[in-house]
């Protein structure tokens, strides 16, 4: 079993910037790959950006792409989406969640956090 928890949510006026963290505990932290979805009042829930278990790959939404990074200590068992130039269209809920692969599909995580807000004003 692993225990997700984010944290960095907030509002944000347009072009600001947030970081988001996501605290594992449990399971051996470096054993998973770990991802960012999120999801928009009245839409599904969406890929965001992965990380590998080392650190060494790293993938992202077309929309984001540019804007948010995805890093991971795993020394702190935390994962972390650096987003700058905020959009009013970020506004959402952001999950962190945990795999044996980093992949943007959905289905393949086996843990997920609670989610943390992200809004967005203009």
């Amino acid at each position: 079993q692993v225990q997700l928890v984010e944290s960095g949510g907030g509002l944000v006026f347009t072009g600001g910037s947030l970081r988001l963290s996501c605290a594992a505990s449990g399971r051996t932290f470096s054993y998973y790959g770990m991802g960012w979805f999120r999801q928009a009042p009245g839409k599904e829930r969406e890929f965001v950006a992965a990380i590998a278990r080392s650190g060494g790959n790293t993938y992202y939404a077309d929309s984001v792409k540019g804007r948010f990074t995805i890093s991971r200590d795993n020394a702190k068992n935390t994962v972390y989406l650096q987003m700058n130039s905020l959009k009013p269209e970020d506004t959402a809920v952001y999950y962190c969640a945990a795999g044996e692969l980093a992949t943007m599909i959905e289905r393949l995580y086996t843990y997920w956090g609670r989610g943390t807000q992200v809004t967005v004003s203009s």
